[in-house]
């Protein structure tokens, strides 16, 4: 029996993902719950599982197609026994079928060669038949270059006959006096330039979906919000102190390390409660004062930003906080974060400091209206009862949207911020 491998429901605000990398290829045993391969929408990285045991007898959608909810990317034929499992060969020749009809016909593709999507499209451009092809790809299976030197035409000359699937996978093979060097990878390109004598690589590569959308939000939140930024400093000597104190034996109690984060959320959310209008939002002609406090706090990754959201943060204690936040980096590193994750925070921290920033303008995550920016902690010189004191400073910066936010409400949020934190006993007794 053959079972179809979809891919998943998406949320309603994703309409579409790329697939990664395929972690399986035709012909491969699977078990159920294995990863088959990756997709990547404009919020996260999330990984397909197989849905059955058996064999991956077809794959549908190659890497960097454009794929929707629901949609069918790969067939697995579920095995009762050892003796039923197809050969990997029988296998990848259901591939290469699939692969043939996608393309038009079957007349561009023998049974005994298995030609990758980019061949077949560039076969099928030219008018060569793989049949006469030899593949040089693992498994000898036909790659684009082999089309390119059954035909004796320059990798460069398809520019212009490739559709745009092949556009995406096209490479740029360039030699010098002295090496040469592999033809570059599916979504790269290498362009040489000459500097005296050395050869110069720029390396080319397509932007990431989610990359593009931290673009898109990124200049949506410039276009759409009238954003000021007010800044102030902040002894952090109590809190430092505290946690000296309390450290080993947090860690001991609750099984997570005591950071600086969760000091700064619950620092935060005694702010937003004094001033609700930091945690509302814009609709249309309407303020939207959230009941809720669900603090968004920014992640870098290698694939871009994201803001996993920790929910009523007003109702966690310190532990719980810092289990939330631990557990959402790690998921974030990995790829692992769930869209529910990311969606129905309230008011945004990014914290520069964990990169060394000393001073930065935050952008407002909308429909958020306000955002906290931490840096980093360094000892310095200030006046304390008309004597020059060393003390751990922090910079804060509160970027707000003047539309809905006065100046008056950001700089007493930010104070009141700054209180909670320069004396923490204020956080236990909620004044």
């Amino acid at each position: 029996m053959s079972v179809k491998v979809k891919v998943p429901q998406l949320s309603e605000s994703v309409s579409e993902a790329t697939l990664l990398s395929w972690q399986k290829q035709p012909g491969d045993h699977v078990k159920r719950g294995e990863v088959l391969v990756e997709i990547e929408t404009d919020k996260i990285v999330m990984e397909i599982p197989s849905p059955i045991d058996g064999v991956l007898s077809a794959i549908i959608e190659d890497d960097g197609a454009i794929v929707v909810s629901g949609q069918d990317i790969a067939d697995i034929t579920e095995m009762s026994s050892d003796s039923d499992l197809p050969s990997r060969a029988s296998a990848v020749g259901s591939h290469e079928d699939a692969v043939v009809q996608q393309h038009g016909g079957s007349s561009v593709a023998s049974h005994s060669n298995v030609a990758m999507p980019a061949a077949v499209s560039l076969a099928s451009n030219m008018g060569v038949d793989l049949g006469d092809v030899s593949g040089s790809g693992l498994g000898g299976r036909i790659l684009k270059e082999d089309v390119l030197k059954s035909s004796d035409l320059p990798d460069t000359s398809t520019a212009s006959t490739s559709s745009h699937a092949e556009e995406s996978s096209t490479s740029v093979s360039v030699e010098s006096e002295s090496s040469s060097k592999p033809e570059a990878t599916r979504d790269e390109k290498e362009v040489v330039s000459s500097v005296s004598d050395n050869a110069i690589s720029d390396r080319r590569e397509p932007m990431s979906r989610l990359r593009v959308r931290v673009a898109e939000r990124l200049l949506e939140s410039q276009s759409s919000t009238a954003t000021l930024t007010t800044f102030n400093e902040v002894n952090m000597k109590a809190v430092i102190d505290l946690r000296k104190r309390y450290v080993d034996i947090f860690e001991k109690s609750h099984g997570v390390r005591l950071g600086f984060m969760s000091f700064f959320v619950k620092a935060v959310v005694a702010a937003l409660k004094k001033f609700p209008v930091l945690n509302a939002s814009i609709d249309g002609s309407d303020i939207i004062y959230h009941g809720s406090f669900n603090i968004g706090v920014a992640v870098g990754t290698e694939r871009g930003l994201v803001v996993p959201v920790i929910r009523d943060a007003d109702s966690l204690l310190m532990h719980e906080i810092e289990l939330a936040i631990s557990d959402y980096a790690k998921r974030a590193k990995s790829g692992r974060l769930a869209l529910d994750d990311l969606l129905g925070g309230t008011f945004s921290i990014s914290n520069g400091g964990s990169y060394g920033s000393v001073m930065s303008t935050p952008i407002i995550n909308p429909p958020q209206s306000a955002i906290l920016g931490v840096h980093a902690i360094k000892d310095r010189p200030v006046v304390e009862n008309g004597e020059i004191v060393i003390r751990p400073m922090v910079h804060l910066a509160l970027s707000y949207d003047h539309r809905l936010i006065d100046g008056r409400e950001a700089v007493l949020g930010l104070v009141a911020i700054k209180d909670a934190l320069e004396d923490p006993s204020r956080l236990l007794l909620c004044i």
